[in-house]
């Protein structure tokens, strides 16, 4: 068989691997130095932004979803009539919003990263290579449509995540937190991996399409004769929907681990505050999103037949998570570990709306998620789901850029303080007017309140979802949760303007790569806050697309 490859669909992350491997020989032969660390920085930035203008063509574009790497129909397991083809990447609106802000997000993080490697101790070629490999990880997972190739993605996402966050060599927390992170993936993957062959065994494929006809009854398992026999085996529980329900869980507790929510969640703030902040944000916000992207797929692509079984998990996970988040997050003095507890908090705000698409229909939104589905047969229903999905990444979105714009912030401040304590803000606004008033501009945006009306809308959209949704007990725990969320924003805010002893202004001393990270984060998220319909324009396209 000659498998036909259609390079411009793949042309994000074969662009972002390319930059990778240049980047990794311009070091090798390149003298050391700082102009060399600075070249090599430029040369990644280029290519994130490349890869950025190769999504922003291919969604002016506009023509429908594309695939690549399909498995021929001689040789694909049957699916029933009127199946589509079997393909492991696909390139739709789903795929084309999230690639945009995990590589939004990559230009923020690489400009952090310039700042982070200006003063040496840290080898600058590896690492770009391993962040610009996480990228193309990122890149790919939303664009995944089969287990295997989900699977291999968010490892690549993961991988080079333990390296970077020990590259801070001699750095005892460091080197725990890359150990701690190690650890947490290890069981993760094997997790997530037992949950996949049990999966693929009852089901006899990989490929989300067909695993969705299989699990919904409308396609014979193997050993099963008819589908109608399959059907009523699901209905009536001869000991395969025990077996479903165990796959389910564990690959739902494999990406729980990628995206910290509660139970999986201890490992969190260890790890932020030992890692070098770039990898913190990159964590907060990166990997969460493909994780996110990635949890998606498989259960409103791969598994709409079983919501009832998942959507009551996710929405217990939610609460969990959005509550233990807060309530920790009030105890912290650490400002990355206040941002990483928060971070959990977010979590639970942005799953909270997958919750409840098992009484909106998650079986007809399938189609909007898979290759070749036909728009006119997802209305109704299928638009609810659709709106229950863009309700979750619109928030995702307008979380990256203000989480980013805090993480940017405190990327400055680390290069003045020691332990970079949330003390060491009083008084900021005197010191540094310009940091100061933008971190209180992305804190203000995380809790909800004007003028950051970007958070405020964020919540108020899930919150709607939820309502309509008629989980009216999530909507009275998110609604308690957003009160105590206000606390430890309010007081880090007002802190920054407070007067304090004079202390020495190093932040204005920064390098410029850091003051535009910040100005980008804080761009966007000002941009959501007038204009919160762009969000949620974009959303809802990804989630129909």
């Amino acid at each position: 068989m000659i498998q036909q490859i259609d390079y411009s669909v793949i042309a994000v992350p074969l662009v972002l691997a390319l930059v990778a491997g240049l980047v990794l020989m311009l070091d090798a032969f390149l003298p050391s130095g700082g102009r060399t660390r600075t070249g090599l920085g430029l040369v990644s930035l280029a290519g994130v932004v490349v890869a950025l203008g190769f999504v922003v063509a291919q969604a002016v574009r506009g023509d429908g979803a594309r695939a690549t790497f399909c498995v021929p129909d001689s040789l694909a397991t049957a699916a029933g009539p009127g199946s589509e083809p079997a393909c492991s990447f696909v390139v739709d609106r789903f795929t084309l919003i999230f690639a945009g802000l995990v590589l939004v997000a990559g230009v923020v993080v690489v400009l952090m990263s310039m700042t982070q490697l200006a003063g040496g101790g840290i080898p600058a070629g590896e690492w770009y290579f391993l962040l610009l490999c996480t990228l193309v990880g990122a890149v790919t997972l939303p664009a995944s449509r089969d287990l295997i190739m989900l699977v291999v993605a968010l490892e690549l996402v993961s991988l080079p995540v333990f390296a970077l966050t020990a590259l801070k060599r001699y750095d005892g927390r460091s080197s725990e937190a890359a150990v701690k992170l190690f650890l947490v993936s290890v069981v993760s993957t094997a997790v997530m991996l037992f949950g996949v062959s049990l999966l693929y065994g009852i089901a006899g494929t990989v490929y989300l399409s067909r695993l969705a006809s299989v699990f919904s009854g409308k396609a014979p398992a193997p050993g099963v004769g008819a589908p109608e026999t399959y059907s009523s085996l699901l209905a009536a529980g001869h000991g395969l929907p025990g077996v479903v329900t165990v796959g389910l869980v564990l690959v739902v507790a494999g990406f729980a681990f990628k995206i910290a929510v509660v139970p999986f969640h201890a490992w969190a703030a260890d790890v932020y505050q030992g890692a070098p902040i770039p990898v913190a944000a990159l964590l907060s916000v990166i990997s969460k999103a493909a994780g996110f992207a990635g949890l998606i797929l498989v259960l409103v692509t791969a598994l709409p037949g079983q919501a009832s079984t998942w959507s009551p998990i996710i929405a217990v996970v939610a609460a969990l998570t959005m509550t233990v988040g807060n309530l920790l997050a009030m105890r912290q003095r650490s400002a990355v570990r206040l941002l990483a507890w928060s971070s959990v908090a977010q979590s639970g705000y942005i799953l909270a709306p997958l919750a409840v698409t098992a009484q909106t229909g998650a079986m007809t939104a399938a189609s909007s998620l898979t290759v070749g589905a036909g728009a006119a047969g997802a209305a109704g229903t299928a638009g609810d789901v659709a709106g229950a999905i863009g309700a979750s990444v619109a928030y995702l979105v307008i979380y990256a850029a203000m989480n980013l714009g805090a993480f940017a912030v405190v990327m400055l401040m680390s290069r003045t303080t020691a332990r970079n304590e949330l003390d060491d803000y009083r008084g900021l606004a005197f010191r540094s007017p310009v940091a100061a008033i933008a971190l209180a501009f992305c804190l203000i945006c995380l809790a909800g309140l004007p003028p950051g009306l970007a958070g405020l809308f964020a919540k108020v959209v899930v919150f709607r979802e939820i309502i309509e949704g008629g989980a009216g007990w999530l909507a009275v725990v998110m609604a308690v949760n957003t009160v105590i969320g206000l606390y430890y924003y309010v007081v880090w805010t007002a802190r920054l303007f407070t007067p304090a002893e004079p202390a020495p202004s190093g932040v204005r001393r920064a390098l410029p790569a850091a003051w535009v990270a910040v100005g980008i984060a804080v761009v966007v998220a000002l941009l959501f806050s007038v204009a919160p319909q762009l969000v949620l324009g974009m959303t809802s396209l990804s989630a129909s697309g």
